[in-house]
């Protein structure tokens, strides 16, 4: 961009990332020349007209380095490949009448307007690097000490020193960024609990102050950046700044029951603390799984009971909390296919295990649950046995696991079966309808107690005799 005449600065959280030594996979440049201008320096790229960004894919970048006799080196092959860099014009905004996105985007003329619109002080750096050729091949160090580069850091905002000190900390009037997105709120405790960070005093109190915007956003931006706040690496420390915000209970208000609800037995915890370090222990990296974790005992307060001087009961509070799991799965317009896991994860996460369990029952344990949900229920176990105080695993949850693949090679679901209902009908001579149907869940029923009667010719004089009871 420079050598064709052109202002151009590395922006956002690239630049955040580099200064922390973390990799990064967001790359952003910013700079004077229109998206036109861009696209001519740049063959490879396309051009998103909306928010008028020109889009240069990493083999677009790998092509013009060949071109100029540079190699690809292993730093920037692993940086770039399947990347997508994004330049953008400088720009100024107007307006957010609608909490979400500006009334007027207008191109800008300086650095320093571009800066001044962004969300937090470690977003809103910019750094001019000037990379040295070493040898035809094109380097790109990690730190500014290095002699391989040169950068010139552009900081306005003091985005360096809230690094230093973890804060995340809104560039100039919080209340009044806030109010023009209101996603921000969110978006700043997702990178809280991404880099483990702490909220800066005046960010955090506009965001309490102003929660209630949040309702003015779409679910579906809601729900990205809640998902991400659970798969980060302090997900429970997330959620209680959600909670000590204000903003839990815009998204979540559900949750808010769990405070206080004491818990007997070996639990150490009220049902709130328990939720959060199971969270927190949780070992899948999934979004459902950590959802279910979080919900997995949701239900408790509307079955609690008092049993006895220091007694408490929660009976059935995996069905109600199934039941509200799906209700929430449904607010944050999860798919269909990931509301149905939340259901089952919640719903069936009281499994217990016993060693005379029949292997009947190990089948169908499998068949409740799903087979592709089993080691999904597993890793949920984990964080709930962790955030109760126990040890990881247990054997009883070692012996089950073995079990349970060992029964892997055996008749499983309807599919599984030796006949289908096309023969079925045929030799009973019925026609589509339920009595077939309902012979093959008998069949499958006592196949799944003995699976020595999964052979077609079994199963046929079997279903005859179905029929003719």
């Amino acid at each position: 961009m420079r050598q064709a005449g052109f202002e151009a600065y590395i922006v956002g959280g690239a630049v955040r990332d580099c200064l922390i030594q973390q990799p990064t996979h967001d790359w952003d440049i910013t700079t004077n020349a229109t998206p036109e201008n861009s696209q001519q320096v740049f063959s490879g790229s396309f051009y998103d007209n909306i928010y008028g960004t020109v889009g240069l894919p990493f083999e677009a970048i790998k092509q013009m380095m060949e071109i100029k006799g540079w190699q690809v080196g292993p730093t920037t092959q692993s940086d770039f490949a399947k990347q997508v860099v994004e330049i953008t014009t400088y720009r100024t905004e107007h307006g957010y009448t609608d909490r979400r996105r500006p009334d007027k985007v207008a191109w800008g003329k300086t650095l320093a307007e571009d800066l001044s619109r962004r969300d937090f002080t470690i977003n809103a750096m910019a750094m001019k690097i000037e990379p040295q050729e070493l040898q035809g091949r094109l380097v790109l160090a990690k730190k500014r000490d290095e002699a391989l580069v040169q950068i010139e850091l552009i900081d306005p905002y003091g985005g360096e020193a809230d690094l230093e000190a973890k804060l995340i900390k809104a560039v100039r009037d919080p209340q009044a960024r806030f109010e023009e997105d209101a996603l921000r709120m969110l978006r700043a405790i997702r990178i809280g609990a991404q880099l483990g960070f702490n909220l800066e005093k005046q960010t955090l109190e506009a965001i309490s102050l102003q929660a209630n915007l949040i309702n003015q956003m779409a679910m579906e931006r809601i729900r990205d950046e809640f998902l991400k706040i659970l798969i980060s690496p302090f997900p429970a420390d997330g959620v209680r700044l959600l909670e000590g915000t204000g903003l839990l209970k815009e998204i979540m208000p559900e949750l808010l029951a769990m405070r206080g609800i004491r818990q007997a037995g070996h639990h150490r915890f009220d049902v709130w603390t328990h939720s959060l370090e199971a969270l927190k222990a949780c070992p899948s990296s999934d979004p459902i799984v950590r959802l279910a974790t979080l919900l997995h005992d949701v239900g408790k307060p509307v079955t609690y009971r008092e049993q006895g001087p220091r007694g408490v009961t929660f009976y059935g509070h995996e069905v109600a909390g199934a039941r509200m799991a799906k209700t929430i799965g449904q607010r944050l317009r999860l798919s269909r296919k990931e509301i149905d896991r939340l259901y089952i994860l919640v719903r069936w996460h009281m499994f217990a295990y016993t060693p005379n369990m029949t292997d009947a029952a190990i089948r169908r344990f499998i068949r409740r649950v799903g087979l592709e949900n089993i080691n999904e229920m597993m890793l949920l176990r984990v964080g709930d046995r962790v955030g109760g105080g126990s040890r990881t695993t247990s054997w009883r949850l070692r012996e089950l696991q073995q079990r349970i693949g060992e029964q892997l090679y055996e008749p499983l679901n309807l599919k599984d079966l030796k006949v289908n209902g096309t023969e079925v009908m045929a030799a009973l001579h019925l026609t589509p309808g339920p009595p077939v149907g309902k012979i093959l869940n008998q069949l499958f029923e006592e196949v799944l107690e003995d699976p020595s009667l999964n052979e077609k010719e079994k199963l046929l004089r079997r279903a005859k005799e179905l029929a003719a009871a």
